[in-house]
């Protein structure tokens, strides 16, 4: 795996969490992969409720967003935020075994106020002072890269969602999130195939 940062999972499919919300058949996904996907409750809080394990942040890399606001793959949100962007990369890891992959867009300035211990997950971060949070999830997709399907020991393509957080109604960061198939052991079998929505 190189080092540095890694390019964007490619994304064979989308849709705003608010058309998946509104689809005509919600059965499709199933309901314990809906909260998890569509929640929004902090995804570390429900890896360890699920695994019964804490979970440990493997850092890749944190670094200057070199395409800036162009970058390829990158969610449309990434664009309300203030230059110049860091993007950090990180493995979510339970009981030595790897069940998500995330990378993150911020303002350098806030990432330098706000992850001063870079191997906490964000949610612990941005929490610590007990200031009030909030969580809006943009959107879902089903991503596919190699690098993904050797480190989750399983072929995609892969659950992903995006979503933003706002403190006094400021956007904080964009977040990434991909989850392993492993999680089905808990959440049970879902398609991993594009959804049909209402338009």
């Amino acid at each position: 795996m190189p080092s540095g940062l890694i390019p964007s999972p490619t994304c064979l499919w989308e849709a705003p969490a608010a058309m998946v919300v509104a689809g005509d058949d919600p059965g499709e996904l199933p309901g314990p992969w809906r909260l998890m996907l569509l929640g929004d409750g902090s995804p570390t809080r429900h890896l360890r409720l699920l695994t019964g394990h804490a979970v440990a942040v493997e850092l890749i890399a944190m670094a200057t967003e070199v395409g800036g606001l162009d970058s390829v793959g990158c969610p449309g949100e990434v664009q309300e935020l203030t230059p110049p962007l860091l993007r950090r990369q990180v493995w979510l890891n339970c009981g030595g075994r790897t069940v998500a992959w995330a990378e993150s867009w911020w303002n350098q300035d806030e990432a330098n106020q706000q992850l001063q211990d870079r191997n906490l997950p964000i949610w612990l971060s941005l929490t610590q002072g007990r200031t009030e949070l909030f969580r809006e999830v943009d959107g879902l997709a089903l991503v596919q890269e190699p690098w993904l399907e050797d480190r989750f020991r399983c072929s995609g393509p892969f659950w992903s969602r995006h979503y933003r957080f706002f403190r006094q109604g400021r956007e904080l960061t964009v977040i990434r999130e991909v989850f392993s198939p492993a999680l089905e052991q808990w959440l049970g079998a879902t398609p991993r195939q594009p959804l049909h929505l209402s338009r």
